[in-house]
């Protein structure tokens, strides 16, 4: 299957250089663009708008390193900051928006809520990498 819009979910750590690394194989295969995305998760008490700058930070730091390494596959990584209350619907909505053909995400083997929300609600294939080390 040829796709040509690739969505990466990303956290700090590791575990999203892996489905960088992955979702840059693919494009480079593919020709397709990748789309690196990071949600601050706002709380429910706090409007969507609040000033979080040190959450802010932190997500621009995580597209930033996926810049870095899309360049070493000679791919452009989009970067975006989003916010949503649960990680799993944004980066759900983010998807359909961008009309993405597949979402590319590394996690535990025993994931979590975000992950199964993204399983179970995205509207295209998803690829789940199994992080290393987990059994």
């Amino acid at each position: 299957m040829a796709y040509h819009r690739i969505l990466v979910p990303l956290v700090d750590g590791e575990v999203s250089e892996q489905a960088v690394s992955i979702a840059c194989q693919l494009a480079a295969e593919r020709k397709a663009s990748v789309t690196a995305v990071t949600v601050v998760e706002v709380p429910v008490e706090l409007p969507l708008d609040s000033h979080m700058f040190d959450e802010e930070r932190a997500a621009k730091r995580v597209l930033a390193e996926a810049a870095a390494i899309g360049d070493l596959y000679g791919i452009t990584v989009s970067g975006l900051v989003l916010r949503g209350r649960a990680a799993g619907e944004t980066i759900v909505q983010a998807a359909g928006v961008a009309r993405t053909e597949i979402i590319v995400l590394s996690a535990p083997r025993k994931f979590g809520s975000t992950v199964d929300v993204v399983l179970k609600q995205a509207p295209c294939r998803v690829m789940v990498a199994a992080t290393p080390g987990d059994r």
